[in-house]
């Protein structure tokens, strides 16, 4: 991920340097990532193509279609479909997060970021 492991009794000067840029880069960064965040849209389908959702990068519903024959389907599977597509566009929101982030973070796996969150928060407990 984006990070140095320095050995604290044997820090070069070309470690800070490269430390202070990384900072510098990654502050420019935070302060254009919201308004890029706040544009995030997922969009999801149900299997039946029936349903359609957008969700934004929070996964707040913004937008729920439903096609013609949607009407004809009995309640649960609607519903069924409904979900479907929201998890979809969710998931979707959720991959155009992480892309934004490794753009910004040379390396960023958000498996291992979510593992090493995970691992920390356990260790809390």
């Amino acid at each position: 991920m984006y990070e140095h492991r320095y050995d604290p009794a044997n820090i070069r000067e070309r470690d800070l340097d490269e430390a202070g840029r990384q900072g510098e880069s990654m502050l420019a960064w935070l302060e254009t990532a919201q308004e890029e965040l706040d544009q995030i849209t997922g969009t999801g389908e149900a299997p039946s193509r029936q349903v359609k959702a957008v969700v934004d990068a929070d996964g707040r519903v913004l937008q729920i279609v439903y096609g013609p024959r949607a009407t004809r389907l009995p309640s649960l599977e609607l519903a069924e479909e409904t979900l479907a597509a929201v998890r979809e566009a969710c998931t979707d929101a959720q991959r155009q997060i992480h892309d934004l982030l490794r753009e910004a973070l040379p390396g960023y796996d958000p498996a291992e970021a979510n593992a090493r969150l995970e691992d920390m928060l356990s260790q809390w407990s």
